[in-house]
Formats: C-alpha cells, structure tokens, sequence
C-alpha cells in the first residue's frame, strides 16, 4: 500500500501529522469546546428559511464580498467598524490561513506562545511559514514584559495572540495585547475565538485597532453563537490589511447558503448568545468542584477549563469515555481539559471524575 512517504510531497511536510480531535458518538461530549446548547427553535426555522431562499440562486455565484455579511458583522463587533475593515472565511481557521498565506510564507516567521492553538503551527507548517514557539510565564499565563521580549529577539513577521488562550483558558490582558502590537514590526493578530466567554467587562482588543494597521482581531460564530458546523469565521482590521487577504482568497470562497446561514444567526445575536451566561456558570462550578476535589484548575476565561493534578490523564480519559464521557487529552503533563456544557452534562462529568479525584484518592 502507498504511504505518504511514497509521494512527491514536499520536504517541510514530511513527518507532520494533521490536526485531530477525537470524533466519536458519546452521550456526554465535551472535548472540543463547543457549545453544546442547540440553537433556539424559532431561530433555527428563520436560518432554515433564509438557507432555503439562497438556494433558488444557487445556479449563480454568491456575492464575492459578502457584502451584506460583512455589514452584519460590523455591526455586532461595534467599535465604530466599517464593512470594509471587516473579512470572513470558512471558519476562523481559514481567516489565519489567509493572513498567514498574505503575511507569512518562505523565508518569513510566525510567533505564538506555547502551549496554544496546534492549528497556528499546522497553518504556518502549510504555508511554509518558520513556527516560533516561544515560552510563557508560571501557570500559562503571559505578561507584556515577557511577550514583548519574544518579539524583540526574534522579530516575527507575524504573532499569533490566543486571548483568551487555548488550550489553557488562560485569560490575555490588553496591556500584553498593546505592548505586543506596539512592539512588533510584522503583522499581530489576536485571536478572540472564546472572547463572548469572558468575564464581564472585559475589554476586547478590537479597541486598538484605530491607529494600528497591522493589528488584526480575529473571531469565530462556532463557540458562542452555536455555529461551529455552519464554518463562519471572521477578522477587523485596516482596509488595507483586507485588501492583501483578497489577494489569496479563492474565488466566491464564501458559498450563498453559509452567508445566508451567517446573516440568520447575527440577526438573532440576542438569542444565539442567551446561553453564555449559563456555559460561564457551569465554567465557574467545573472550577470550584474541581478545586475542591483536589485537581489544579487554571484560570480561564473562555468555556472549558484545563486542570492539573491527574496522576494518569490517559487512563482517566479512557476510564471517562467508557462512561459516554468524551473530554481531551493535549499533551500536557497531568492535565486534561474539559468543555463547559449544559448543567445536565457538567453534573455527568462531575460525578465521574470525582473517582479519579486526589482527595478521594487519599
């Protein structure tokens, strides 16, 4: 049988592995942050008819600019965002793609601090862009003086911010956020995927774009708003920095059903984003009973939240999945990470990791 290594492919990509996350049929699945509320009824009837409306056009091409979208998604943003500082791709995955594809490439570098995101080196890997991964601070978290040294000793021509960071939840200030766009001479992109799961009153780096041409602030629809089968991802920047996105863009990449798709949801943002308060709860319980139980729960301020103190994570993640419990395992030393789900599902995984917990096993 022909393998990988039987092919032409390119010398960069051998021995890499493509991003996984296990996909299995499980009552309780809470290991990729979704949002695990279905999206309300009324809501799912008028996405339903606008879908079924786009499909009469089907036989010609959609609106290359998404205009009305990006119309839609400025004005959800706010911040006194135009429609033309506004971009949206098939997931936030392929927003990234296209600023590494514009911004990145051979002989170019992208910086990002580990651990975060393994889809930012698996997209600079497939845009033959250098992947830097420069260290954080004790407990994941990350200060300006620390990000700003990253960036002045290897001068990336873009960094990649996770705010708040996965797969820690760790929360990013905007003091680190600015002193990193200031600092840096390439583009900055921060990725706010779980902002809507932030505490209140948190400031979104959308604020620092005015002034900022090479700031950009990246968002998805998968978390919050329930979205994340629908592939709606979005960006703000410059205009001049979506000018260079058109430029690796394919042609109509954005088909008439997902923005007519899109257009649904935000037009019923209200509704869509009813539930994040009630995720952020259960957040704060996993924590506490967590806590309590005796594991290490770092701080996050997105929907999941990754603990410590787990002698074997492998043999409790298999021991949980046995149960129809579905959390992740990523790589870190006695760790796992567990999505905030509905109260019905936290009190699932509650119950059944409290076997595995330390002060139970003391």
């Amino acid at each position: 049988m022909t393998s990988l290594d039987d092919l032409p492919i390119r010398d960069d990509l051998r021995g890499k592995s493509p991003y996984g996350a296990p996909q299995q049929a499980v009552p309780v699945a809470l290991n990729v942050n979704e949002n695990t509320h279905p999206i309300p009824e009324a809501v799912a009837h008028d996405i339903v008819a606008r879908v079924a409306a786009a499909i009469l056009g089907l036989n010609r091409y959609p609106d290359r600019e998404f205009t009305e979208l990006r119309t839609a998604l400025a004005g959800y943003l706010g911040h006194g965002l135009a429609p033309e500082q506004i971009w949206a791709a098939n997931g936030s995955n392929e927003v990234l793609q296209h600023v590494l594809q514009a911004f990145g490439g051979p002989g170019r570098a992208a910086l990002g601090f580990a651990p975060t995101y393994s889809m930012y080196s698996l997209l600079a890997s497939g845009t033959g862009t250098a992947w830097i991964g420069a260290p954080r601070d004790a407990d994941y978290e990350l200060s300006p003086e620390t990000a700003v040294s990253a960036v002045r000793e290897h001068d990336p021509d873009v960094v990649l911010l996770c705010a708040p960071n996965n797969p820690t939840g760790t929360p990013l200030s905007l003091e680190t956020i600015e002193a990193v766009a200031d600092a840096a001479n390439g583009i900055v992109v921060v990725d706010e995927a779980y902002h809507e799961f932030a505490d209140e009153g948190t400031v979104s780096a959308l604020s620092l774009l005015p002034g900022r041409p090479r700031l950009l602030v990246s968002r998805t629809m998968s978390k919050a708003f329930a979205f994340a089968g629908a592939r709606v991802g979005y960006l703000a920047g410059d205009p001049a920095a979506i000018d260079a996105l058109r430029l690796v863009r394919l042609p109509y990449h954005l088909s008439a059903l997902t923005q007519a798709a899109a257009l649904g949801a935000l037009a019923h943002s209200g509704q869509m984003l009813a539930m994040v308060d009630e995720i952020r709860a259960q957040r704060e319980r996993i924590t506490t009973e967590l806590a309590r139980m005796g594991f290490r729960p770092y701080r996050s301020g997105s929907n999941f939240v990754l603990f410590g103190g787990v002698d074997d994570p492998h043999a409790v993640f298999a021991a949980l999945l046995e149960r129809g419990i579905l959390i992740r395992e990523i790589g870190l030393p006695g760790s796992l990470r567990v999505t905030a789900g509905t109260e019905a599902e936290t009190t699932a995984f509650l119950e059944a990791i409290a076997v595995f917990a330390p002060v139970h096993a003391g």
